[in-house]
């Protein structure tokens, strides 16, 4: 992920998907926000793929990262959302429908070496025998969420788990956090 301008109508999306979130953290909608924020780019967009039973996510094995949910940049004329199940698909090669209601807005390094960027954690659930296609090099598989996996973002696992109790629950369309 290389800086670079962010489009006005996906940091626009961006914004209106980060209000409509279960969570926000990071202070993701007041980094959306700001005057700069169109020239802190790029934007992330991923996918919280969960599985029916809302006992496991499935993830991708990042070659440096480790296990993270299937996502990435933002390309030109897209919005969050687009790129979010592009994304699913290229990694994955699950083709799913993306809840309304995201899961999370945050702000984070993708790398050590380049600065935060804001994302988008949408959400889909699909069931386990979908047919995974992952791409060369970068493994695709469903985690527990009650068992730790290793990967770059250390809070997501407890992210998912927190937004699976609210899927389960049916509060995915009243459910907001403000932070960790």
């Amino acid at each position: 992920m290389r800086g670079h301008r962010i489009e006005a109508q996906a940091l626009e999306a961006a914004t209106l998907d980060a209000h409509r979130a279960l969570a926000v953290y990071d202070g993701a909608l007041e980094w959306m926000r700001r005057p700069e924020a169109a020239m802190k780019g790029p934007l992330a967009a991923e996918v919280w793929t969960f599985d029916r039973t809302l006992t496991h996510v499935l993830l991708v094995n990042h070659p440096w990262r480790g296990w993270v949910a299937p996502g990435g940049q933002v390309d030109p004329g897209e919005t969050p959302r687009e790129a979010a199940r592009r994304e699913l698909f290229e990694e994955t090669g699950v083709q799913a429908e993306l809840l309304v209601t995201p899961a999370a807005a945050t702000v984070r390094s993708y790398h050590p070496a380049r600065s935060a960027t804001a994302g988008i954690s949408y959400l889909a659930v699909v069931g386990q025998r979908a047919q995974l296609k992952p791409e060369c090099g970068q493994p695709a598989a469903w985690h527990r969420l009650d068992e730790p996996w290793q990967g770059w973002f250390a809070d997501d696992r407890l992210r998912m788990k927190q937004c699976a109790l609210w899927l389960r629950g049916g509060l995915g369309h009243t459910a907001r956090g403000s932070g960790d």
